[in-house]
């Protein structure tokens, strides 16, 4: 990769917002040895470390934070430019950078996806699945989704589902072996399948509430994990209880193979919803993203 100011700077941007020289050799087209030698000479050029590199992890100093914020957007802007140049009249290019939770995948992303993708074919939408809180400005993000309660107030919200529950629910096998919990206090002596808080590694408190009153249940069972799937199937096996995000255990509650508890405890969620600063300058491709959202959205109320 020659070295030129404004390459390495782009070089710069993809890896402090993806955070792996891997990941961003991959989006660049480029090998990581190659990426490196260029950031490495920015540095040099700026007398600044931008990156502080560990075996296992890539970090931004103060000094590459600020790069990072300051120069991200322009530079989007520029190679947006570019790829609108060889653009048809009207036609809309570019890229949309989106931050989801893995409960938002399958209920609330794909119908925009898929009707999004049929009706701009030139535009690439990144879509990151994590479950991690993400500053979406530092990273050079367009947009995440996140439940009502996560996002902060300056963001623009807007809404894409109703509001929801987190219920418990466990296999007829389970709940024939072990009984039913009747308050959220009997919790203590089931077991139950934890979920693990990726930004902290702590296992998570099944939260319940009933009227005004709230309840944080620290849960204790066979298994600790992350991934929804998995926990579904370890619940379907009889394993343990699960603490599920109710539209994802639909089809397994009409199936039988799981069944609701503690109904009347269910935590109730105001809705998952679209986030972006509100002093961002929207590109036209995500402009086009946020109305075919706010479309499917107003079809499914």
């Amino acid at each position: 990769m020659a070295f030129t100011p404004l390459n390495a700077l782009n070089a710069f941007l993809v890896v402090g917002r993806r955070r792996s020289f891997a990941a961003a050799a991959t989006e660049l087209g480029v090998s990581p040895s190659a990426l490196s030698q260029s950031v490495r000479q920015l540095e040099a050029r700026l007398g600044v470390p931008l990156l502080t590199r560990t075996t296992r992890s890539v970090s931004l100093t103060d000094a590459g934070q600020r790069l990072l914020e300051q120069a991200g957007p322009s530079v989007e802007q520029a190679l947006e430019a570019l790829r609108t140049a060889t653009a048809s009249a009207g036609e809309v290019t570019g890229r949309v950078r989106l931050s989801v939770p893995t409960i938002a995948v399958t209920t609330v992303v794909t119908p925009i996806l898929v009707r999004f993708a049929q009706r701009y074919p030139r535009v690439e939408v990144e879509l990151r699945v994590e479950d991690r809180f993400v500053d979406i400005v530092a990273e050079g993000l367009d947009a995440g989704i996140r439940p009502y309660e996560s996002i902060e107030r300056d963001m623009v919200q807007v809404r894409l589902s109703k509001q929801y529950r987190f219920v418990v629910v466990g296999s007829p096998a389970y709940l024939k072996r072990k009984g039913t919990p009747q308050r959220p206090e009997d919790l203590l002596e089931h077991d139950c399948l934890n979920i693990l808080m990726p930004s902290s590694g702590a296992r998570y408190a099944w939260e319940l509430e009933r009227g005004k009153k709230t309840w944080r249940i620290p849960v204790r069972g066979p298994l600790l994990c992350i991934h929804e799937a998995t926990l579904i199937s370890m619940a379907e096996a009889g394993l343990a209880l699960m603490y599920a995000f109710e539209p994802t255990v639909v089809p397994h509650l009409k199936r039988g193979t799981l069944r609701c508890v503690l109904e009347p405890y269910a935590a109730k969620v105001d809705g998952l919803f679209l986030y972006f600063p509100s002093r961002a300058q929207v590109s036209p491709a995500f402009r086009a993203f946020l109305d075919v959202a706010r479309e499917v959205t107003a079809e499914r109320s």
